[in-house]
């Protein structure tokens, strides 16, 4: 897993990158039963940048924010399924609720929310502003959804 490292190691390559010229695009999320709408997300944060950095929530930080039942999938196999698309350059875990800490060390050029946040709501918004970066929504995949997956797992296993 060649394709995951710490936060001081992602800041060190993030200030090569600003010298060298190179766009960084950063995202976060769970990422918990990664479907088609994580994908395209990805995809299209890649899109957008040169090298798409993903903050990965840890079980610690999914628990806080979904709940004790999540994840579904543990924070090694769910870090091994991102790296593993050729979209994604670096993974990085969390512990904390957001990812507003990573943000502030690496000052991404680009930084990517799904469509369900606005702009205003987007944590780090104000670091990427800082350093003359943007803040791009990405439309979702309608009906793609990992709440959807579980509850139809429930419906067709649960009976």
């Amino acid at each position: 897993m060649g394709k995951i490292f710490k936060i001081d190691e992602l800041v060190k390559f993030r200030e090569k990158a600003k010298i060298e010229g190179r766009k960084v695009v950063f995202t976060n999320g769970c990422f918990d039963i990664l479907h088609r709408g994580h994908v395209e997300l990805l995809e299209k944060a890649k899109s957008l940048g040169g090298f798409l950095i993903v903050a990965l929530n840890s079980d610690s930080s999914m628990k806080k924010i979904k709940g004790e039942k999540r994840p579904i999938l543990d924070e090694n196999d769910r870090a091994y399924i991102l790296v593993s698309l050729k979209c994604v350059d670096a993974v990085c875990l969390f512990d904390e609720e957001t990812p507003a800490e990573i943000i502030n060390k690496l000052k991404p050029d680009i930084l990517v929310k799904g469509g369900d946040y606005k702009i205003n709501e987007v944590v780090g918004r104000e670091s990427v502003y800082s350093v003359g970066g943007e803040v791009v929504t990405i439309p979702l995949v309608e009906g793609k959804s990992t709440k959807e997956i579980i509850e139809k797992i429930i419906k067709s296993y649960c009976k």
